[in-house]
C-alpha cells in the first residue's frame, strides 16, 4: 500500500495574504519544567533527563486557510429549504471512496471549467465516473501555493459543471487550486462588468438546492494516476463551522 499526502503544510508563510494567514507559537521544552515546578513538582523529582515536553497553539488560522474541505453551510443557510450542515454533521462515510481525477491542466487562467471539458476527458481516457467516488480536479496550480497570486491565478469549476457531477452522484469532490470557483476577484469584476448577479460564486451557490462538499488546495495530485486509488478526507470536528482543515490523503495498491 502506498499513501500520497494531498494536503498541504499548515505553517507561517509571509506570502500569503492576510486573510491566509497561519500563525502558530512553538513553546520549547524547556517552558514545561517551570510549569511542573509552579504546579508542585519539586526539580529533585524529575525524570533522569527530562528536558520537559514541547508545546504549540495555534494563535490564528481560518477554517479555509489551507488544504480544506467546505460544507453546505458554507454556501448558504439553507439546501434545498433545509438548513444546510455544517462540518461536524458531514456524514464521515463520504470521506473515503473511490478516487477519480480529472485533468483540466490545460484549461487557462479565468476559462470555466464545463461539463464538455470534463465529457471530453473521460471519453479519451475511456473513464466512467460512477455514484459515491470522490472527484479531484486537476488543474496544475497548486505549484502558486505559498505565493501572493496563488488566490488570484487559475480556472475553476462553472455551476454547470458542478451540478453535473452532483447528478452523477458525487456527493464529495476537490480541486487544486485556490477555490473551487474561478478566483474571487476575476469573478467580482467579471460580475461589474458585464452588469450580471448571477455570475459571482456560481459553482459554490449550486449548495442552495444541492448538498455537495468540495475540497479546496489540495496538492500533489500530479502523484496520482487517474482511477486506481482511494481517498480519504475527514475534516476536524469543529462544531458549527463552515469547514475544516483535513489530512487529505490518496491511498495506492502495490
Amino acid at each position: 500500500m502506498k499513501i500520497i499526502d494531498l494536503s498541504k503544510p499548515i505553517q507561517y508563510n509571509a506570502d500569503d495574504p492576510w486573510f491566509m494567514k497561519v500563525k502558530i507559537k512553538h513553546k520549547p521544552h524547556a517552558k514545561a519544567k517551570w510549569l511542573l515546578r509552579i504546579l508542585g513538582l519539586p526539580f529533585k523529582y524529575f525524570p533522569k533527563g527530562f528536558v520537559g515536553w514541547a508545546d504549540d497553539t495555534i494563535q490564528k488560522m481560518g477554517v479555509h486557510s489551507t488544504t480544506h474541505i467546505d460544507a453546505p453551510w458554507h454556501y448558504a443557510t439553507t439546501t434545498n429549504g433545509q438548513k444546510a450542515k455544517t462540518i461536524d454533521e458531514m456524514p464521515l462515510e463520504l470521506g473515503f471512496a473511490d478516487g477519480i481525477v480529472i485533468d483540466m491542466t490545460h484549461k487557462a487562467d479565468f476559462d470555466a471549467i464545463t461539463v464538455q471539458d470534463m465529457e471530453q476527458f473521460l471519453a479519451e481516457k475511456n473513464l466512467v465516473i460512477r455514484s459515491g467516488m470522490i472527484v479531484l480536479i486537476k488543474t496544475g496550480r497548486d505549484i502558486y501555493n505559498g505565493t501572493k497570486d496563488f488566490h488570484k491565478k487559475g480556472t475553476g469549476m462553472s455551476a454547470e459543471a458542478t451540478n453535473w457531477l452532483i447528478d452523477k452522484g458525487i456527493k464529495v469532490m476537490g480541486i487544486d487550486s485556490w477555490g473551487w470557483d474561478l478566483p474571487l476577484h476575476y469573478m467580482i469584476e467579471q460580475a461589474k462588468k458585464t452588469d450580471n448577479s448571477e455570475l459571482f460564486w456560481e459553482a459554490h451557490l449550486v449548495g442552495k438546492e444541492k448538498e455537495y462538499w468540495h475540497m479546496e488546495q489540495l496538492v500533489n495530485l500530479d502523484a496520482l494516476p487517474v482511477t486506481g486509488f482511494k481517498v480519504a478526507v475527514f475534516p476536524l470536528k469543529i462544531v458549527g463551522a463552515s469547514a475544516a482543515p483535513a489530512r487529505v490523503v490518496a491511498i495506492l495498491n502495490d
